[in-house]
């Protein structure tokens, strides 16, 4: 069980209700009132509403196999192609309609690719997978940034039935060598460069570092090229693993690569994770369950329609990117929109330009993200003519503050938002609402997806009742067809992370087994569920557990914050004190005044006690490369200590000039 102490406290301020646009009501995909009930009352047989989105080769026998827990299986029996069903099967009808819209660095530089075009550039792919002799089963370890090539990539993987596991581009090298000897990758597939804030970056040097760090011996690496010609500071070796993917593909234009039919329970793909032990963990999403769940909440919770243009602006090397640009979008026909560079260059307008010229009506962005347009100031955004009908957020609790902004200034306050609760380890949506039939709650994640059974148990691991606005530790009762299957090569891991805390391991009962999510979260009254943030960013301040989001919602109050991290500072007398990082917006300076609105801001909506002990005012934040606020990192600047390693931030001179202002020295 996690530690026990003082129970986990929820002290936000209750927000008001927004209904959903009665525009968007009338064309929603979901507008059954009682699909939660009908959900709950045929579990886990309702599933089959998702699968049956799909083409199958062979029908499953069975929805799930819960015998021996928690290795649950679905769609038993039933066998089916991802790739088919992302390319082949809408080619009959919209062939000539983008797939994908990739914009690059310049903005006179795009590429639609319709989904004919992705049928031959997938099967081009594949054959010179299967040149380079990747069979079926092979994981294959990709290293790809925002470019056509990973999908295809990807894509082409699913197709020969070999797995592939994405890392993102911006990993260090180290970290690719960790993720091709956990995966035992004898092939890798990379690019020479691609851009970043309009500078071309020689990426082939990382995968070079890789593999003189790596101890598997990888046999072949499929280069692709970004530009026409190789970059300019990237050479190839007579003795090195390279090949040009371009000269494969020249060998394979006119290929054609029968889908293999792969059993639902074979893995489609390995993602990495970060793990409580420090050593990453791949959690492998099976191809059945995975990509049924992913279509149906891209339809469901989405509202995507085969005829929209939908973007979610995140990237494809984080679990977001594979299950809500690829294999959920493509697996319902839609368009979906790529970009390759910054949010901010060549200027803070870009997202937006690029929504007006696409027409996209759905978007998909983290609070991370808002946070930073919040800080750059709506003029950025005024000057654009766009119209989104649906918003998301995704990746960790959003501010209130955040919330109302997003809905003023990028909805117009007539487009439906979602926020979604889910992980890696999930493969899709779990809490959020079905954006027609609740209404929108600012900061609250929302009600269960139907057929999730979230619950909230107490450190004991006894459930805390339903609808009480205690907080605890958030878990799932039942199983679910996006889950993982396991951790890859290590099942005794898997139960580990996930399930030993809250559940009899040695039982058969499937009964007997919660998952645990490893964030806390409060159930309200009205059902909502309010997810307080990860555990492990809890602090007890003079003998209340407070969670970091709590505390930075507070600040997100003050006007002039545009974005806060909390960091426990050691107190003798409380125990664990707060200290406040603010990032201001664009304009406002530090000032006593701002300071003093931001302690008030805590003290109002947690309490006296929560009163912080420093409010340090920061260019930036701490923050890993898929925009996560590295709250330990502040952590340890509050209590005098070292850093530890920044290499994988986004910019490790953030903490670094962070330390300076705080230590001095």
């Amino acid at each position: 069980m996690p530690d026990e102490g003082p129970e986990l406290e929820a002290r936000l301020t209750e927000q008001e209700y927004f209904r959903p646009p009665t525009d968007f009501v009338g064309q929603a995909n979901v507008t059954d009132p009682d699909i939660h009930e009908r959900f709950d009352e045929n579990y886990p047989e309702a599933f089959e509403e998702y699968a049956e989105l799909l083409d199958w080769d062979e029908h499953w026998d069975e929805v799930l196999d819960d015998s021996n827990p928690p290795f649950y299986e679905w769609f038993t029996g039933g066998k089916l192609n991802a790739s088919h069903n992302c390319i082949d099967r809408h080619l009959d009808e919209r062939k000539n309609q983008a797939a994908i819209i990739w914009e690059g660095t310049d903005a006179d530089e795009s590429e639609t690719i319709t989904y004919q075009d992705l049928y031959n550039r997938v099967n081009a792919m594949a054959a010179s997978l299967q040149d380079v002799d990747v069979r079926e089963d092979d994981v294959v370890t990709c290293h790809l940034p925002m470019l056509p090539a990973l999908p295809v990539t990807m894509l082409a993987c699913a197709r020969i039935g070999a797995p592939h596991s994405e890392v993102f581009a911006g990993f260090s090298a180290q970290a690719l060598a960790d993720r091709i000897d956990s995966a035992d990758s004898d092939v890798v597939v990379t690019c020479d460069g691609y851009y970043r804030r309009g500078e071309f970056l020689n990426h082939k040097e990382k995968c070079d570092e890789a593999l003189e760090a790596a101890e598997s011996d990888v046999d072949t690496v499929l280069l692709w090229t970004r530009e026409d010609e190789l970059h300019p500071d990237v050479e190839i070796g007579e003795d090195d693993p390279y090949v040009l993917v371009d000269d494969l593909l020249a060998d394979n234009e006119r290929a054609r690569v029968d889908p293999v039919s792969r059993d639902a329970e074979d893995p489609l793909f390995l993602m990495y994770t970060s793990g409580t032990t420090g050593q990453p963990k791949g959690c492998q999403h099976r191809t059945g369950g995975y990509l049924s769940y992913v279509t149906a909440t891209s339809k469901n919770v989405l509202d995507i329609k085969p005829e929209d243009t939908y973007w979610c602006a995140a990237d494809i090397g984080w679990i977001t990117g594979h299950s809500y640009i690829v294999y959920g979008p493509l697996s319902l026909g839609t368009t979906s929109v790529m970009y390759e560079d910054t949010p901010d260059y060549p200027h803070k307008g870009r997202i937006w330009e690029i929504a007006e010229r696409y027409d996209v009506d759905i978007f998909h962005t983290s609070p991370t993200a808002v946070r930073m347009f919040m800080k750059w100031g709506e003029e950025y955004v005024q000057d654009y003519d766009f119209d989104f009908r649906h918003m998301t957020t995704v990746g960790e609790p959003i501010q209130p503050e955040a919330w109302l902004w997003y809905y003023k200034y990028i909805g117009g306050e007539d487009a439906a938002i979602v926020d979604t609760w889910w992980q890696t380890e999930t493969g899709g949506h779990l809490i959020t609402n079905l954006p027609a039939l609740d209404d929108m709650k600012p900061g609250s994640a929302g009600k269960a997806v139907p057929g999730i059974q979230p619950a909230i148990y107490d450190d004991n691991g006894d459930p805390i009742e339903p609808a009480s606005g205690r907080a605890g530790n958030l878990v799932i009762e039942k199983p679910w067809p996006g889950m993982l299957q396991t951790v890859y090569g290590n099942d005794e891991r898997f139960i580990e992370e996930y399930w030993q805390d809250f559940s009899d391991t040695d039982s058969d009962d499937p009964e007997d087994w919660v998952y645990k999510a490893g964030d806390g979260a409060v159930h309200g009254q009205d059902s909502y569920y309010r997810v307080l943030g990860r555990l492990d960013d809890v602090m007890n301040v003079a003998g209340h557990r407070l969670g970091t989001m709590e505390l930075e919602s507070a600040v997100a109050e003050v006007e002039d914050a545009a974005e806060a991290a909390v960091a426990s500072r050691e107190d003798a007398e409380k125990g664990e004190v707060p200290d406040v990082y603010v990032v201001l917006r664009d304009g406002i300076e530090p000032s006593e005044a701002v300071r003093d609105r931001i302690v008030s801001a805590v003290e109002d909506e947690i309490g006296k006690f929560a009163r912080p002990a420093n409010v340090i005012f920061c260019g930036d934040l701490p923050k890993t490369r898929s925009g996560k606020i590295m709250r330990r990192i502040l952590e340890n600047i509050s209590n005098g200590e070292e850093l530890g390693n920044t290499t994988t931030l986004r910019d490790p001179s953030v903490p670094e000039e962070i330390r300076d202002q705080v230590q001095g020295d």
